[in-house]
């Protein structure tokens, strides 16, 4: 069982950068691949990035390739996504997943984290 906990969400400006965290526990954790997803007020939620277990391989959707960057340490048990250059289309509740191997199909995972806000003003 992997429980997960998102932090580092909040209100920033455009162009601004934020690193959102999300904690695990278990002592399996390095066998899990996460995911990152995201909600806007009004619309469903959406793929981000992934990565797996190992940290070898990760994928992105288009609209944040080259923006965003997904990593881990499993030293920590934690999973980071480093957002450079956040525009107001990144506002959304931030929720990290895991599960056994790296796909972007959200119904796929498992286990979620509560989600973090992140808010970004023009």
């Amino acid at each position: 069982q992997v429980q997960l906990v998102e932090s580092g969400g909040g209100p920033v400006q455009a162009g601004d950068s934020l690193r959102l965290s999300c904690a695990a526990s278990g002592r399996t954790f390095s066998r899990y691949a996460v995911g990152w997803f995201r909600q806007a007020p009004g619309k469903e939620r959406e793929f981000v990035a992934a990565i797996t277990g190992g940290g070898g391989a990760t994928s992105y959707a288009d609209s944040v390739k080259g923006r965003f960057t997904i990593s881990r340490d499993n030293a920590k048990n934690t999973v980071y996504l480093q957002m450079n250059s956040l525009k107001p289309e990144d506002t959304a509740v931030y929720y990290c997943a895991a599960d056994r191997r790296l796909t972007t199909n959200m119904s796929l995972y498992d286990h979620w984290g509560q989600g973090t806000q992140v808010t970004v003003s023009s």
